[in-house]
C-alpha cells in the first residue's frame, strides 16, 4: 500500500516554501474571490477593509471606501497571481475613476471611492449619512488627492498594460503621471514632488510636504513610463524624484528620513516610517552604495513580535509591513531573515482570507491624517485589509510591484524567486 509522504520538517527550507506557498495561494483565492463576488464582468472598486468577525461594524467613514492604494496593490498582486482578467476590473474602475470624476478632468484620481462595481457617469465616492444631523458626510482625506496613490494607480495599470497590451491602461497611467509632474513638483530645495491636495473641490488644500515614500512611487512610474516613450517629462521626473530620495538617506544613521516638513524645505528627521526605509531598495538603483544598510535598521528598530512594526519602536505588528519586508529581504539576497515572517503572516488570515492589519486592536504610525488633525491620529485596526493581503501576496509570489514583470531587485532584472 502507497504511504504519504512525510510532512516538511518544521524549521526546514521545505516547510518554509511550503508556508510561503500557503500565503500566496490563500492571499490569491482571496483577492480573486474578492473581485468574482460583484456582479458581472465591468470595473470595479473592492472595499478597503471588512468587519472583523463578531467585532463591531465598520465606522461609518471605513464602510464605504475602497482605498486607491490597497486597490492598486490588489490589481498588481492578481497579476502576480496569474489572474489578469480579475486584475483588469480593478484596471477598468481605475480608468472610469480617472476619467468620470463629477469635478475635475486633469487627470488625477481621488484617495478614495465607493467600494462596488462602477456605476456609468460619475464615479461615485464614499461617505456616510447622519441621521441625527440629517447629512451627508464626506471625507476630506478620502476625496483629495495624494501623489503617493496616483503614482501607485499608474504602477497598477502598467503592469497590467503589460499583462493584457490594451493601450489604454499605458495612455491612463501616462495622463496620471502627467498630472503628477505637472500639479505637484515643489521645485524649492530639495525639489521633489509634493504631498498633494487635500479636501474637497474646488479648492483642496495644497500639501506642501515632500514624501519619500511618495517620491520612490513617483520614480517608478515615471521610469516605466520612459520604457515606452522618448517624452522628456518621464525621464525628468524620474531625476527629480531620484534626487530628493538620494537626498533623504541619512547615512549616519543608515536610513532614510520620511521626508521634509510643510515648508518642502525641513528636513522631517525624527520619526522613521518601514516603507520610506525599504521601498527605494526594490525601487531605485543605489548609485552610492551603502543602502542596504536600511535592512540593518529596520530589523533593529522596527522589528516587533516576530514581524515588522510600521515606525520605529511599534507597539505591534504591521502585517502590511511585514509583508514589503520579507518581499525587500528576499529580492535584497536575506531569505534566511524572512524564515519566522511567512507563519506570521499565515496566521493574520481572516475566515474570509483576508489578511488582518495587525493582530492587535490598534497600532500607531506616529503621523496624522491630515492637516485638519490635531493629534496623531493616523492608527491601523484589527480588521481584514485589502492592502495587507496583496502584499503579502507580493512578497511570496516574489513580485516587485515597482518594476516591469515584477523582476526583483531594483536595476530591473527578474530573478524568478517565485518558482525556486
Amino acid at each position: 500500500m502507497a504511504t504519504a509522504p512525510a510532512a516538511p520538517a518544521a524549521g526546514t527550507p521545505a516547510r518554509e516554501q511550503e508556508v510561503r506557498e500557503q500565503v500566496r495561494q490563500t492571499g490569491c483565492q482571496a483577492l480573486s474571490g474578492r473581485v468574482g463576488a460583484m456582479p458581472g464582468k465591468g470595473p470595479v472598486m473592492l472595499g478597503s477593509y471588512e468587519a472583523a468577525p463578531g467585532g463591531e461594524p465598520l465606522p461609518p467613514p471605513l464602510q464605504q471606501s475602497a482605498f486607491v492604494y490597497d486597490n492598486a496593490l490588489a490589481g498588481i498582486a492578481l497579476i502576480a497571481c496569474g489572474q489578469p482578467e480579475a486584475a483588469r476590473r480593478i484596471a477598468d474602475g481605475m480608468v472610469a475613476a480617472t476619467t468620470r470624476d463629477r469635478h475635475y478632468h486633469d487627470g488625477r484620481v481621488r484617495n478614495a471611492y465607493r467600494a462596488g462595481p462602477v456605476p456609468e457617469g460619475p464615479v461615485p465616492l464614499p461617505g456616510w449619512w447622519d441621521a441625527p444631523s440629517k447629512r451627508w458626510f464626506e471625507d476630506n482625506y478620502q476625496v483629495g488627492t495624494a501623489t503617493g496613490n496616483v503614482a501607485w494607480a499608474a504602477l497598477m495599470l502598467l503592469a497590467v498594460y503589460e499583462s493584457t497590451r490594451d493601450r489604454r491602461y499605458l495612455d491612463t497611467a501616462a495622463t496620471m503621471m502627467g498630472w503628477v509632474d505637472k500639479a505637484t513638483y515643489g521645485s524649492e530645495s530639495p525639489g521633489a514632488f509634493i504631498g498633494g491636495y487635500f479636501g474637497e473641490e474646488p479648492s483642496p488644500r495644497r500639501q506642501g510636504w515632500k514624501s519619500t515614500e511618495h517620491n520612490v512611487d513617483a520614480y517608478a512610474a515615471f521610469r516605466w513610463l520612459a520604457r515606452y516613450s522618448s517624452d522628456p517629462r518621464w525621464r525628468t521626473g524620474a531625476d527629480r524624484a531620484r534626487r530628493f530620495v538620494e537626498a533623504m538617506w541619512q547615512p549616519g544613521e543608515g536610513r532614510f528620513a520620511i521626508g521634509t516638513r510643510d515648508d518642502g524645505r525641513t528636513l522631517n528627521g525624527a520619526p522613521s516610517a518601514l516603507d520610506a526605509s525599504l521601498w527605494p531598495l526594490i525601487a531605485i538603483p543605489d548609485a552610492a552604495g551603502g543602502w542596504s544598510r536600511a535592512l540593518d535598521w529596520t530589523r533593529a528598530r522596527h522589528m516587533v513580535g516576530g514581524g515588522y512594526g510600521f515606525n520605529a519602536n511599534p507597539d505591534g505588528v504591521w502585517t502590511e509591513g511585514t509583508g514589503q519586508a520579507a518581499l525587500v529581504l528576499r529580492a535584497t539576497g536575506r531569505e534566511d531573515q524572512t524564515r519566522d515572517l511567512w507563519p506570521l503572516l499565515l496566521s493574520q488570515r481572516a475566515p474570509s482570507g483576508m489578511l488582518y492589519a495587525t493582530p492587535e486592536r490598534r497600532i500607531r504610525t506616529g503621523l496624522s491624517i491630515g492637516p485638519d488633525s490635531t493629534t496623531e491620529d493616523f492608527y491601523y485596526y484589527h480588521l481584514p485589509h485589502l492592502g495587507a493581503t496583496a502584499w503579502a501576496v507580493l512578497a511570496a509570489a516574489g513580485w516587485n510591484p515597482f518594476q516591469p514583470g515584477g523582476a526583483t531587485g531594483a536595476a530591473g532584472k527578474r530573478a524568478d524567486i517565485a518558482k525556486e
